[in-house]
């Protein structure tokens, strides 16, 4: 068994992995081609990846990600708790004090370790497709778990051209509840979407100005919507939107890029650092910019629901085949993502369009020579065996997911980048059934 050991030199956390007695590095890009080439021969084109976690130092986590209880503060109580899991990221997390590796996943291969990131620098269209790769240079999407006991502060994530100012790219991103992870709803299943219509730019700037005053007031500025597992959300930058505190699988642009405009959330202070962390320098009290972050027409939309709200849609009639295969991230171009269901004993060849990012949320079983598992605890640095990456020919050619258990569905979570699923649904289908 690998065990992935974190230990602290000087301050900086630091990961390697552990197998008989050996931390074993990759320095070099040469090394890193040649070790990530092995690793797609063994997997016949998956890769092993290790669980990444990120802390939020300003949310309370909500303890459902598995993650041992002991190990919530794993990286220190001054970098906060851990209270998000990254998948197939090639993505930083912009987290103060965060070591450089923050974020990024990492392939795990006969004792050997490097990210992912460096593997699709090193090998290009070979791991996501020749069309992300000549289009984007890098894999330009990630989802995560996030999971916390109360709400997020309302806040935005920055569009292309507003990111871009500060160097930065844009991110949209989209909802689902899995239902595995959610047998409790924690303090506040419920999610702030948008601005009531009516509301004016006047209204928020207000809200912008009493900042230091205690509660700002802004989400006596929006409405709540109850929030169901199995169900999602599509939410395009320059939302505001408040998450609650059911566990969130979310698809997303690769950045991390965010505006918090509420002061003060669960009663626990947002800094003002927080609002303008992704905004120009000289525009931190520019109280106008700061309103101009928000995209109006889609928050004072008055069928917000109707044109985000993302129900599962199944992708084909498969039922008597033994599994089902939904659609439950749609809606943009940018990415998409589905839940696949395999019934205990059933095996399927599973083709898709391009690469994705997989996550077990239920069950063990197979995926191509590799056992999947879905843990029931896993130790901070602990290897796992519920995650992979499919390349983007593996996908196009074929893998077989088989579930090895006897009473429980197998149930894995995969995301696709941009433009490998025009045929995914539009938002709004689910509603006309």
């Amino acid at each position: 068994m690998l065990l992935l050991l974190g230990f602290r030199e000087r301050d900086e956390v630091r990961t390697h992995i552990w197998t008989e007695g050996l931390a074993v590095d990759i320095a070099s890009n040469g090394h890193i081609e040649k070790t990530a080439k092995a690793a797609l021969d063994a997997g016949d084109g998956l890769l092993r990846l290790a669980p990444t976690w990120v802390p939020r130092s300003f949310l309370q986590p909500g303890k459902r990600l598995k993650l041992h209880p002991d190990d919530l503060y794993a990286l220190g109580k001054h970098r906060g708790g851990i209270d998000e899991r990254w998948f197939g990221s090639t993505t930083s997390a912009d987290n103060e004090g965060a070591p450089p590796d923050e974020g990024l996943s990492y392939v795990v291969h006969e004792g050997k370790r490097f990210t992912l990131r460096d593997a699709v620098a090193c090998l290009g269209g070979a791991i996501i497709g020749d069309a992300i790769w000549d289009a984007y240079g890098r894999w330009p999407v990630y989802s995560k778990f996030f999971d916390n006991m109360g709400p997020i502060p309302h806040h935005l994530h920055q569009g292309f051209e507003q990111a871009a100012l500060v160097g930065r790219e844009g991110k949209p991103e989209a909802y689902y509840f899995p239902p595995q992870l959610n047998a409790v709803g924690n303090n506040f299943p419920y999610t702030f979407f948008g601005l009531e219509p009516g509301t004016t730019r006047e209204d928020v700037r207000r809200c912008i100005e009493r900042w230091n005053q205690g509660d700002n007031g802004i989400l006596d500025l929006s409405k709540a919507y109850r929030l169901n597992p199995g169900t999602g959300w599509w939410v395009p930058p320059g939302t505001l939107h408040a998450p609650g505190s059911l566990v969130t699988y979310e698809p997303q642009w690769g950045s991390d890029v965010f505006g918090m405009y509420q002061s003060l959330v669960e009663g626990r202070d947002v800094p003002w650092e927080l609002l303008v962390k992704d905004m120009p320098e000289d525009k931190h009290q520019d109280f106008d910019f700061i309103v101009d972050q928000i995209d109006w027409d889609v928050n004072v939309d008055p069928h917000f629901r109707d044109n985000h709200y993302l129900g599962p849609i199944a992708d084909g009639d498969t039922e008597s085949e033994g599994y089902v295969d939904r659609w439950v991230c749609y809606g943009t171009p940018l990415f998409s993502a589905k839940e696949l269901t395999v019934q205990p004993g059933a095996k399927v060849t599973l083709k898709d369009n391009g690469a994705s990012g997989v996550i077990t949320v239920q069950g063990r079983g197979r995926i191509g020579s590799l056992p999947l598992e879905c843990p029931s605890m896993i130790r901070f640095g602990e290897m796992t065996e519920d995650e992979v990456f499919i390349t983007a020919q593996a996908a196009q050619t074929g893998v077989s997911i088989e579930n090895l258990g006897k009473e429980c569905p197998l149930v894995l979570l995969r995301y696709f980048g941009p433009n490998v699923n025009p045929q995914a649904p539009e938002v709004g289908v689910y509603q006309k059934g």
